[in-house]
């Protein structure tokens, strides 16, 4: 049962005044926090992090309070297990708030001399847990936060505690957005390593390995000469195929009471992370071969175990194939002959539909159609294509005609002509032009 404001307020000062206390008691506290956390609602977590609860109970002014340390280190527990829980991103409710911790970082990062590593790290990571998605960081406190989490990053050292901080470290540089621009010689050489270092020991937990993925695909954007290191040297594809099919074949997706699903609730989380980063891959990297098509099987197949059990699952799985259908590069027969059409088709005639997951439906069909009726290729591809090529592409549209009609595709593109939606926007009419999503 989610606390109330008032005994939200409570616990909070209740652990503030035991700052001084055994780390045993301090832990329990933590682990109290991070349960009503869990089930605390985005209006309660406003509160929780307003400039007034802060001020009060964290006291960030001055940088003198003498339990800030421990403070932060609550405020850093507190966005990490938001985070590692892969909810909605909540953030401090007062600007001033994020420009204070961007003096305390610019300060403590400028030092020549007496500079406190552990505790740059740990402002770093409250910064980035808790600003808004997707945004730009300036320049000169990016490179701070990426040079500092790197550094914490790559300890290697045998311990539970090392492990965990450096999972955190992970994480938040997982959460630096692919529209802040990171200099290449910041983190090229050191992620490599990194990387190639664990493909041989295993040395990072499953969050940490895919956190440090996830922050490389985000940099593809920006800089499109890792394309070949991430594909080529480092092998993403075929290190997602493997991780995804670890984890799904893990999961007993029969098990639908949340209290119930403990290990497995943990591991379903990790499968959206893992297909979450593939959005980015599909729609940025131009390089597609033959472990591409493993891999749409494999989401496909997850989407077919899980989506019953977790709405949220088959919603990754399915804006994942729609960000693929924009990329040029993009092989559409592998997404269809993978029964990419048909996870999608499903979705569509779901019962559970919300506007975002329709419209993603709606653009992977036009998509798809388009490519299909060769309305975004020019006279040059035409001509060059050779009749086995034209031959294939007819007899693949052949099939998912067949298909469409068997599925009841036409009758469900007609309904979705007239389904509207209200929102931040106002009205929405999701389809305008009908002609554009028949192969006929």
């Amino acid at each position: 049962m989610i606390k109330s404001c008032e005994s939200t307020n409570s616990l909070t000062k209740e652990m503030f005044s035991k700052m001084d206390s055994a780390e045993e008691e301090q832990s329990l506290m933590r682990e109290e926090m991070n349960e009503m956390l869990k089930n605390m609602d985005k209006e309660e977590l406003k509160l929780f992090f307003s400039k007034e609860e802060f001020d009060e109970d964290y006291k960030l002014i001055e940088l003198k309070q003498c339990p800030f340390e421990k403070a932060l280190m609550l405020l850093k527990h507190a966005g990490f297990e938001n985070a590692k829980e892969f909810r909605d991103r909540h953030i401090f409710t007062d600007d001033s708030l994020k420009k204070r911790f961007e003096r305390m970082i610019a300060e403590e990062g400028k030092k020549i001399e007496g500079k406190d590593e552990k505790l740059l790290t740990d402002l770093c990571e409250c910064y980035i847990f808790w600003i808004r998605a997707y945004e730009m960081i300036g320049d000169d406190l990016l490179v701070i936060c990426v040079r500092c989490l790197l550094t914490a990053a790559l300890n290697n050292e045998e311990s539970e505690e090392i492990h965990k901080e450096v999972e955190m470290a992970f994480l938040a540089l997982s959460y630096i957005g692919e529209y802040s621009d990171v200099p290449e010689e910041l983190y090229f050489m050191e992620m490599i390593k990194i990387i190639q270092y664990h493909q041989e020991h295993e040395n990072l937990t499953r969050l940490a390995y895919q956190s440090a993925w996830e922050f490389l695909i985000n940099r593809l954007q920006k800089n499109k000469n890792l394309e070949k290191v991430i594909v080529n040297e480092l092998h993403f594809v075929k290190e997602a195929t493997r991780e995804l099919k670890g984890l799904t074949r893990s999961v007993d997706w029969k098990i639908k009471d949340e209290d119930k699903r403990g290990k497995d609730k943990e591991e379903t989380m990790m499968i959206k992370r893992w297909v979450s980063v593939l959005q980015s891959n599909f729609y940025s990297c131009e390089l597609w071969g033959e472990e591409h098509v493993e891999l749409v099987r494999s989401i496909v197949q997850i989407f077919r175990a899980g989506n019953e059990c977790d709405r949220e699952v088959g919603d990754t799985c399915v804006d994942t194939l729609t960000w693929a259908t924009f990329n040029r590069a993009v092989n559409i027969y592998d997404l269809l002959k993978n029964g990419a059409a048909e996870v999608v088709f499903s979705k569509m005639n779901s019962t559970n539909k919300k506007f975002l997951i329709i419209d993603d439906c709606e653009r992977f069909f036009k998509n798809v159609c388009e490519r299909l009726n060769e309305k975004t290729e020019s006279e040059g591809e035409r001509e060059r294509e050779s009749e086995s090529e034209k031959a294939k592409r007819k007899e693949t549209k052949k099939k998912v005609i067949e298909k469409m009609e068997e599925e009841g595709y036409e009758d469900c593109i007609v309904k979705m002509r007239y389904f509207k939606t209200v929102g931040v926007f106002g009205d929405h009419l999701l389809i305008k032009n009908i002609e554009d999503y028949y192969l006929w």
